[in-house]
């Protein structure tokens, strides 16, 4: 049999490891698909063949779904030889934008072979900054597993593999859909208070300030049940657009559609398992309305994924679609997959309408198949929980671009932010960030830009309220001082209550001819950051978006240290390294 475990924080582990289980149905092996620490963790060496697909957390950090696993395996009293007779394989799942990239996947494999596992297909190293997302890696590394592993062929006209039995059930209410948002003890019921545009209204960027209060909290005197850190995060769980609903519901009520496939927005449906080892989420165990799925439960604004075309080519009766289809989902047709779909950003909805021969045949398990859930964001706290007692403030950078669509792409958790005004209620979790920051006394220079600055807020902000008086260097950036300036009132109480142990050092990119970015401030104040970090042990943090900043950063640093503490350019690399590993150089970045 085939063992199939994921390490998973988001659910896109789970996703890929699922992925390979329908392979594996496909191929008529006998399979099972689990979570690492769903799974029996010591039955390991009585298997014969397992697949690992972890994804990488934060500062390197395993997700929360294989933590107890993992510290198992990490025991030096398990014999070097306790997985000889298991064959194993490891895909990794992460993000190049973070210093320990794919760190867990990489730990994993070598942990495996320490403890005598033979790897029958070499570790994948997914990339989710690479232009076709973690697919670019994913793809090949299956074709590659399937082929050295001789696990049988897929015939042409296989029928795609179906997770759940689904049925449209009649005289039957529908229960609302809630999807669990992290553990339980890290759910809290909140209330909107506020929630305020920060920046002008011609500027390129809505910024909103959005400030959540504790509802068990309003009920006492005493904010004791909200509990954080700075450098925590927030989770939310958003709903699609109204629009995106009524264009999904319309697609599936077409009377391109069947008779019997036609669904209605009032249609309840029950799920029914249909394999014993894939059991159906939770939030779906109960009849629901097929319109709270479409608002709650999937992401209409999802890139689809490959798998999509895969079905549809199967479902389609109609013959240019089908070849069209076909050359989407094959090995050979990414690069026209990037173009159709990644590029321009193309949503689950616009696919689905721009192949209605194919829609109007997708029966409603097909539909469950290749339909995302929607995966809860996080966002860095920007409150201080002993100066704003029972709240929680987010800083919200509004997602909205252009691409080659007519349509403009906006992000689905942003917008719906916006949107909500106060008193709206919602229940978000509450869990540890990337950011580990110093103890009490030691240095710390913060770089973050935009709403990157948030988690340094938060920490600020605290820091100051105990009266401490440790030295801060604070590199903040943005566009123009006079419309993303965020916090500018915070920092100004903070410069007279702190003086010289605190530095706030600004670039506003374009209130000149010639563009300043944070980087370019390191390297200005390079003797000082120099100073700070080899001479008292300061921390160095990063934080803002993954694309270009975080290594022009690390760059500039590096020069600095160069420059002003006499070091070679590959002392300074090395340098740099063992702060990463001992976790003075710190990142938390988004896309």
């Amino acid at each position: 049999r085939l063992i199939i475990l994921y390490g998973s924080e988001t659910g896109t582990a789970q996703d890929v490891a699922e992925r390979i289980w329908r392979e594996a149905k496909q191929r008529h092996l006998h399979a099972e698909v689990s979570s690492m620490d769903d799974y029996n963790i010591t039955n390991l060496p009585n298997e014969t063949l397992v697949v690992f697909v972890v994804a990488t957390t934060g500062q390197g950090d395993p997700p929360s779904n294989m933590k107890k696993s993992w510290r198992f395996l990490l025991r030096k009293s398990l014999p070097s030889d306790s997985l000889s007779t298991t064959r194993v394989a490891v895909l990794g799942l992460g993000d190049s934008s973070y210093v320990k990239f794919n760190f867990i996947g990489k730990k994993l494999q070598k942990r495996l072979i320490q403890l005598g596992a033979t790897i029958v297909t070499p570790l994948g190293l997914a990339d989710d900054q690479h232009d076709l997302g973690s697919d670019a890696v994913v793809v090949p590394w299956l074709e590659r597993f399937w082929q050295t592993t001789k696990l049988g062929v897929v015939s042409d006209n296989a029928p795609p593999v179906i997770r759940w039995n689904v049925e449209v059930i009649k005289n039957k209410e529908g229960v609302d859909i809630h999807i669990p948002i992290g553990e339980p003890q890290q759910r809290l019921d909140m209330v909107v208070k506020e929630n305020i545009r920060t920046t002008p209204m011609e500027h390129f960027q809505e910024v909103r300030l959005i400030k959540l209060e504790n509802e068990n909290d309003l009920l006492t005197s005493e904010a004791t049940h909200l509990n954080y850190d700075p450098g925590d995060v927030v989770l939310i769980m958003p709903q699609n657009s109204p629009a995106s609903v009524a264009k999904f519901l319309a697609l599936l009520s077409s009377e391109d559609r069947s008779v019997e496939n036609r669904l209605l927005p009032e249609s309840v449906l029950q799920l029914s398992v249909l394999h014993e080892d894939m059991p159906i989420p939770e939030c779906l165990k109960k009849p629901f309305r097929l319109s709270d799925c479409a608002q709650n439960y999937w992401d209409l604004n999802a890139i689809p994924r490959r798998y999509l075309f895969e079905v549809l080519a199967y479902v389609t009766t109609n013959e240019l679609e089908k070849e069209k289809l076909l050359e989407l989902s094959s090995s050979t047709g990414q690069e026209e997959l990037y173009s159709y779909c990644n590029r321009p950003r193309r949503t689950m909805v616009e696919v689905l309408a721009d192949f209605p021969y194919a829609t109007a045949n997708l029966s409603l398990p097909f539909l469950f198949d290749v339909m995302q859930p929607i995966k809860p964001r996080a966002f860095s706290i920007a409150s201080s929980p002993t100066l704003e007692r029972g709240e929680i403030h987010m800083l919200v950078a509004v997602v909205r671009y252009k691409t080659k669509l007519v349509a403009p792409r906006c992000g689905l958790c942003s917008t719906w932010l916006a949107s909500i005004e106060p008193g709206h209620r919602l229940t978000v979790a509450i869990k540890k960030g990337s950011l580990r920051f110093p103890k009490e006394g030691i240095p710390l220079v913060m770089v973050g830009p935009g709403t990157g600055i948030a988690p340094f807020r938060s920490y600020i902000m605290t820091d100051k309220s105990k009266g401490s008086n440790r030295k801060m260097l604070l590199i903040f950036g943005c566009r123009n001082q006079f419309a993303d300036f965020h916090f500018e009132k915070d920092w100004k109480n903070v410069l007279e209550s702190l003086g010289r142990n605190f530095k706030l050092v600004t670039a506003f990119s374009r209130d000149q001819p010639h563009k300043i970015y944070v980087q370019h401030r390191v390297k200005e104040e390079g003797q000082l950051v120099a100073n700070l970090i080899l001479n008292n042990n300061a921390y160095f943090m990063v934080a803002g978006n993954a694309k270009d900043m975080p290594q022009a950063v690390w760059q500039a640093l590096a020069d600095s240290l160069i420059t002003y503490g006499q070091l070679t350019e590959e002392q300074a690399r090395k340098y740099l390294l063992d702060m990463e590993i001992s976790a003075r150089y710190q990142t938390e970045t988004w896309s």
